[in-house]
């Protein structure tokens, strides 16, 4: 191209509309003066100083030049054009659903409620966990159990932990697990690889064979109704299982529930399965809500996060997290589980589906698409098609013989998905989307269109329910659109999220989920596909996979990338499984050691265990950093059982350290494997590639580093990435399923791959430099008034940095916990608290946030070791100080004062305009008071009134 052709273009594409410019928060003018406080010349010189120059690597990634919003938009809207969304009654979990627009507006498209972090500050996620006490309501009252759990990945992976409970309750010295062979094939498949590694063994066959040998089983899983689509009484069944000691589980379609026996009174002890049907779409297999209910025995063994009723300081109640150590993971590799993400928002979205609906129309809704399955079933039989399932909710499986191909041919001509069966059986499941037309149109693919005088219902008159749901008024106040709308508002306005202020949290990177990056989320080529169809009707998602794994792997330096993992704990767990495979397949059946240094994530050791392998901790230094001398005598005492070596990098205390390409030759040299926790990836990118620096497989938080939005608590994605000699190893290739989907939560991965074309080869590398230059300016700022606890050779930290409280602890009684809660007077979400050191905070800014939003920071945590000075002096007693009474609310602000400070100093300490403060709706959770009285689903108005008084 001539010079006179470029410059004739040069001015086409002028730099406001390069989308780097929105996502990095300080503009080169803050840069500059950033640089200056941390006395380096440029964010290049800062690298040099803070990255190892063994793994630096700033060489181009490939990925190209960034498109503009408006460019990566067409171009999603073009691969997306190559799916074909067509009408699936292909069922097997999957269902098409209505989101109401009111909840679509104003909750799933919120960033109120799609950019807030895991309520593990209570104070400040009152709306949320409001909402996730009502799911849990939801779930128990539906399946008749007493304690629900706030969500879990998929209906597949919810089997799999309901296993690991069962067998952790159940009979001591057995080691199988029945499944009804009438379940979902990828239920089954999820839980095959959850049972191998741990030496568990999985028989599936009918049920009513079961108790022949109930003496061998810890547990058993019943679909209810059955993959078919058949409702069976199970009742003596599992009456006979039980008397064995077998721990039941019943797998369950949450709507067909509003018509059937719950579980619970059919005596099961566990009931799991998948919200999706509660208007959240299919989105080629996630993000959905999976959920656990059990017994009231089981409640403090349950897996996942659990909401709970608490009260504040003042005795006003109050939600909040309860027990939580079902965060299994904190049990390290006593765990059963390792989940960590769950799936908060999809779980709003259900919950909401049915506060908006009601018992009533919850109720309406199963009889119209039963009423619908049972006219259907009428018109196959007049044409002479005969169902196999005698009883039915809205699944019927039809024997079609030779004719069943022909009529899959007819069906796609008229744009349905029927579920393919062996020995010529069709399988059809209608949902809340269809309509007469479509029942016609699938009379239409069989042959004809019958005349129906009659259609009797499916449902067995003995199972048909009884009891009543959702009596809880939240579920019968917000019929307009009005309340509704209203509803959603005000538990929004509850809540702190990034549409608020920074969330500076060490470990679980906050930074912007921006709104072009999310609008694909919403559009049906992406999110109404059903993960079963044809591949055919989903090429836009083989594009899409194809070049995000291309991506992610010119990225991270690996060969392979597997997206299937719908969690970064699911990541960690799917890779650990490669390296274990690659080891058998080589005959080292015997390496099954996993190092894991101390100050290593939770889910780290729990993933271990899960993958079947003996955790051996490796000490650390007083630097944070991995104690090498140690690590040798590790290696050495395990030589010939080392199977890997978990790290993370980089570490866990905020910074690069130097030893790194040494530990990983180290591990290489004795036959193990490399797992590089990906969860500081955020730090890596553009400047160094794990794949490259010896790191053998690696899980990458897209809900981190990729701009996923955290959702309250989930969803999140966790693919792995593996050098070629693990490639054979990942899911998709050995058919070691982890996620109930091929693709896991499909329809989210959009959003990374906007990210990732939107920034660009330079923009991904610069945002690495502003991750790390705001935490180097945070730490140089508040050094003179807090100790950083870990610096790095050069005295540089990471993208994180931890300041100590202990000998402020010490001297005053002001814990971090203090400090926290105070930090919500400013308007901001505290750091990571006591983790990975107790007494400490571990504060991470990201790149999204300017100068301005870093300094107000700053400036409120210099304030308040101002306040903590005042305790040391004597002026004012911990107890009594404004750190301890925090967070202070409107109801402090109003009521009768009669504190050692003035209302300004507790209500209003950075002097904000009071119109834009936020107000948290609670005084501090009593955390002890929640646990001793736990109460975990909606609780009546009276026990509210009680509190109060």
């Amino acid at each position: 191209m001539s010079s006179s052709t470029t410059d004739l273009w040069s001015g086409a594409r002028p730099d406001v509309t390069e989308f780097t410019h929105r996502h990095i928060g300080p503009d080169d003018a803050e840069l500059n003066d950033m640089l200056a406080a941390v006395e380096a010349e440029s964010l290049d010189e800062l690298m040099r100083q803070a990255v190892p120059a063994a793994i630096l690597d700033d060489a181009p990634l490939g990925i190209g030049r960034p498109l503009t919003e408006g460019e990566m938009l067409a171009r999603l809207r073009a691969i997306g054009g190559r799916n074909r969304v067509m009408t699936s009654l292909i069922g097997q979990g999957y269902h098409g659903t209505v989101m109401p627009p009111v909840i679509q507006r104003n909750l799933f498209e919120n960033p109120s409620w799609y950019t807030a972090y895991t309520p593990y500050q209570p104070e400040i996620s009152q709306g949320r966990l409001e909402s996730l006490l009502n799911f849990q309501t939801l779930v128990a009252d539906l399946t008749g159990l007493d304690v629900s759990n706030a969500s879990l990945l998929d209906e597949g992976t919810a089997a799999a932990e309901a296993m690991a409970l069962s067998q952790r309750v159940g009979p001591k010295g057995r080691i199988a697990f029945f499944v009804d062979a009438n379940t979902h094939p990828q239920t089954i498949a999820v839980i095959r690889t959850r049972a191998e590694p741990l030496g568990w063994t999985v028989i599936v066959g009918d049920v009513a064979d079961a108790q022949a040998r109930s003496s061998d089983l810890f547990g058993a899983l019943i679909q209810y109704p059955a993959t078919d689509g058949d409702i069976r009484d199970h009742r003596p069944h599992i009456a006979a299982l039980k008397a064995a000691g077998v721990v039941v589980t019943v797998a369950a379609d949450p709507l067909a529930l509003t018509l059937l026996t719950p579980p619970g009174e059919l005596g099961a002890d566990i009931a799991i399965g998948s919200m999706q049907r509660f208007g959240v779409p299919m989105g080629y297999g996630g993000p959905h809500a999976g959920y656990m209910a059990v017994r009231d025995a089981y409640k403090r063994s349950i897996p996942g996060r659990l909401v709970g009723l608490s009260v504040d300081r003042t005795g006003a109640p109050a939600t909040r997290l309860a027990l939580q150590t079902r965060e299994q993971h904190i049990r390290r590799e006593r765990a059963t589980s390792n989940i960590c993400t769950a799936q908060a928002l999809l779980a709003n979205i259900a919950a909401m589906y049915a506060c908006w609906h009601g018992p009533e129309g919850l109720t309406a809704i199963a009889r119209r698409i039963h009423r619908l399955t049972a006219v259907l079933a009428a018109g196959l039989e007049a044409l002479g098609f005969f169902r196999e399932n005698r009883h039915f909710f809205d699944t019927l499986t039809v024997g079609a013989g030779h004719r069943a191909r022909a009529i899959h041919l007819a069906a796609r001509e008229r744009g349905l998905n029927f579920r393919v069966l062996s020995d010529g059986r069709i399988g059809i499941s209608l949902d809340e989307t269809t309509t007469p037309e479509v029942v016609q149109a699938i009379w239409s693919a069989f042959g004809g269109q019958p005349a129906v005088a009659d259609a009797p219902d499916g449902l067995p008159a003995d199972l048909e329910r009884t009891s009543a749901f959702l009596t809880h008024p939240v579920f019968h106040e917000h019929r307009s659109e009005t309340e509704m709308m209203r509803y959603l508002r005000a538990l929004a306005q509850r809540d702190l999220g990034l549409d608020r202020a920074m969330i500076p949290l060490g470990s679980c990177t906050m930074k912007l989920n921006a709104a072009a990056e999310l609008t694909p989320v919403s559009w049906p080529e992406w999110n109404a596909l059903h993960p079963f169809a044809p591949e055919d009707q989903a090429e836009g998602y083989a594009v899409l996979a194809e070049q995000l794994k291309d991506w992610l792997c010119r990225i991270t330096g690996y060969d392979a990338v597997s997206l299937q993992p719908n969690s970064g704990a699911a990541g960690e767990y799917a890779g650990l499984l490669a390296i274990r495979a690659f080891h058998r397949s080589r005959g080292d059946a015997d390496r099954n050691v996993c190092l894991i240094p101390e100050s290593a994530h939770g889910t780290n050791p729990a993933s271990a265990q899960m993958a079947g392998m003996e955790v051996v901790p490796v000490r650390t230094g007083d630097k944070g950093e991995i104690d090498m001398a140690d690590l040798s005598l590790k290696i050495a005492a395990n030589r010939d059982r080392l199977a890997a070596i978990m790290v993370t990098y980089p570490s866990t205390y905020g910074v690069f350290e130097d030893t790194i390409v040494d530990v990983c030759a180290q591990v290489h040299a004795a036959g193990g494997q490399v797992y590089l926790d990906g969860a500081n990836l955020n730090a890596l990118v553009g400047v160094a590639k794990p794949g490259v620096f010896g790191a053998d497989v690696s899980h990458f938080n897209l809900h981190k580093t990729f701009c996923i939005p955290h959702g309250g608590g989930g969803p999140g994605v966790g693919p792995i990435g593996v050098k070629a000699h693990l490639a054979p190893f990942l899911p998709e290739a050995c058919g070691g399923q982890v996620a109930a989907a091929p693709l896991g939560s499909a329809s989210i991965l959009p959003i990374s791959w906007a990210y990732i074309a939107m920034m660009g080869d330079a923009g991904l590398k610069k945002a690495t430099q502003v991750a790390i230059l705001s935490a180097n300016y945070i730490a140089e700022k508040l050094a003179p008034h807090y100790p950083v606890l870990f610096r790095g050779a050069t005295g540089r930290v990471a993208h994180e940095v931890i300041i100590d409280l202990r000998p402020l602890t010490k001297v005053t009684g002001v814990t971090n916990e203090d400090v926290a809660k105070r930090l919500i007077d400013f308007g901001f979400h505290a750091p990571t608290m006591s983790w990975p050191v107790a007494g400490t905070l571990m504060i991470e800014p990201t790149e999204s946030e300017n100068k301005a939003e870093l300094d107000r920071f700053i400036n409120a945590m210099i304030q308040i070791r101002h306040e903590i000075a005042d305790i040391e002096a004597g002026r004012i007693a911990a107890a009594d100080s404004p750190l301890r009474l925090a967070p202070h609310t409107t109801a402090d602000l109003l009521g009768d004062w009669d504190r050692n400070y003035d209302r300004r100093t507790g209500c209003l300490p950075d002097g904000r305009d009071p119109r834009d403060k936020y107000w948290p709706p609670v005084g501090r959770v009593d955390n002890v008071y929640g646990d001793r009285n736990l109460v975990c689903s909606c609780p009546p108005m009276e026990a509210y009134a009680q509190a109060a008084e």
